[in-house]
């Protein structure tokens, strides 16, 4: 609570103070707010910005509401059933459907190209020793880093 007295006390002196320099000081004259109005100079500010049109939306329309869509029939032919088809026939036609491969994956899959890659040998890394660590004892406080205070 030290904190706490010390802003008690200081704030209070100056209030002392502040109390004891109006009493002691002479007054400024107040200036009267009609007078003061006269003597000011219009200030008028134009500026060459134009601003956009103001938007006015106009809630007394009723919105527009979309036709129902007329009676359309498909003209679509039906597709078959799965059962219809075999599998073999869905996987030809699945991969029909695929984009041909570029030129250089087809020259790549080809099996009889292929050639071993080299694996370079490795290299192991030498163990270092790290140097002696040495313990100290911790040296006293001094000064103003001392005190326990805070």
């Amino acid at each position: 609570m030290p904190l706490a007295r010390y802003f008690l006390l200081v704030g209070g002196a100056l209030l002392a103070l502040l109390f004891i320099t109006d009493a002691y000081l002479p007054k400024l004259p107040v200036a009267d707010s009609s007078v003061a109005a006269v003597d000011m100079p219009v200030i008028r500010i134009h500026t060459d910005r134009k601003w956009p049109e103001r938007v006015v939306f106009d809630t007394r329309i009723p919105t527009i509401t979309p036709r129902p869509a007329a009676n359309t029939v498909a003209s679509v032919a039906a597709p078959s059933t799965v059962a219809d088809v075999s599998a073999k026939v869905r996987v030809r036609e699945a991969f029909a459907q695929l984009p041909p491969p570029p030129e250089q994956a087809r020259l790549q899959s080809d099996p009889k190209k292929s050639e071993p890659k080299l694996q370079h040998r490795r290299k192991i890394a030498k163990n270092r020793v790290a140097p002696p660590t040495m313990q100290v004892a911790q040296q006293p406080r001094f000064g103003f880093f001392a005190s326990s205070l805070w």
